[in-house]
């Protein structure tokens, strides 16, 4: 699903990744983690992919709002077993979105 996202400007944090084979609590904490992003002040959306490399594009209102997610205590631990469990590699890439158009059919 494609986010619906204010009129910009706003943040777009992009994390992309490899995956290792470990499966293990994977599934459980990346709901988790969408759910207690829902409820952060100032976020306003998510779109996730993987076909190998995984990319997550989360969208936010601020820099702030960036902060306090990455500093939010549950999310701290699934950063922290990300490096020793789930990923090989990966990277995080925080952009100002200053402008956006799309197509909707409907």
């Amino acid at each position: 699903m494609i986010a619906r996202t204010p009129t910009p400007p706003y943040y777009a944090v992009i994390f992309t990744s490899l995956r290792t084979e470990v499966e293990e609590g994977y599934k459980d904490t990346a709901t988790l983690m969408v759910e207690l992003a829902q409820a952060q002040p100032g976020y306003l959306g998510v779109e996730p992919a993987r076909d190998g490399v995984g990319i997550t594009v989360s969208y936010w209102e601020s820099l702030e709002a960036i902060r306090n997610w990455k500093q939010q205590a549950d999310h701290l631990i699934a950063q922290q077993l990300g490096r020793e469990k789930w990923y090989e590699q990966y990277k995080t890439r925080i952009c100002l979105v200053e402008r956006d158009y799309g197509f909707d059919k409907e």
